[in-house]
């Protein structure tokens, strides 16, 4: 169950249908949707618009940079940096909106990051790519430290721990690269039942 308009929402089996065509291909159109699902295509239009509205689907572009894709990086690190003890989380996001280098620094490097907590410390955990190892840590000690440190404060960071990561296996609940994924969606005889949606 999640908020739609302020409102609990729970989707129906009209909304349920939409969603798993959506994650199953989210190019797809509203007129194939219909004709997959038996919907009609005015009731998939409006839905699918409000689903989106609310916030309870959003699209993203996943470019695969790795050794399958483009080739530019090869190896991708994950980041705990924990920051000292009564630094607020509302500080960190209000620091992260007003940070320009988040638009430039950060976008070079960083795959992906949170907002975490760890042992009562607010923290950030982050996915850093690089061709190399080597290459992800220059950019992690030359730039993105320096930065965090310049936004935060030298005393803001306490702790950082590094763990190396492999290949993907799931992403997002129902994308399971090695497994259901073909050409950039999931695979026609995956079945509607092993798609997960609430």
């Amino acid at each position: 169950m999640v908020k739609k308009n302020g409102r609990a929402f729970s989707p129906d089996d009209k909304d349920r249908a939409i969603i798993k065509r959506l994650i199953r291909d989210p190019t797809i159109s509203d007129n194939q949707i219909a004709k997959n699902t038996g919907i009609p295509i005015k009731t998939v239009n409006r839905r699918r618009k409000s689903l989106e509205d609310s916030q309870i689907i959003s699209y993203h572009v996943n470019v695969n940079m790795g050794r399958t894709g483009t080739g530019r990086f090869s190896a991708r690190h994950l980041y705990l940096i924990e920051f000292r003890l009564g630094f607020p989380q509302s500080r960190l996001v209000n620091e992260i909106k007003e940070e320009p280098n988040v638009r430039t620094i950060f976008t070079d490097h960083i795959y992906e990051s949170h907002i975490a907590e760890i042992d009562g410390h607010t923290a950030l955990i982050m996915l850093v790519e690089g061709r190399n190892d080597e290459e992800v840590n220059e950019a992690f000690n030359s730039k993105i430290i320096p930065s965090l440190k310049k936004n935060h404060g030298e005393d803001a960071i306490t702790n950082v721990k590094t763990i190396r990561l492999g290949d993907p296996i799931r992403i997002f609940h129902n994308y399971i690269f090695m497994v259901n994924m073909a050409m950039g969606k999931i695979k026609e005889d995956w079945s509607d039942n092993a798609i997960f949606i609430e």
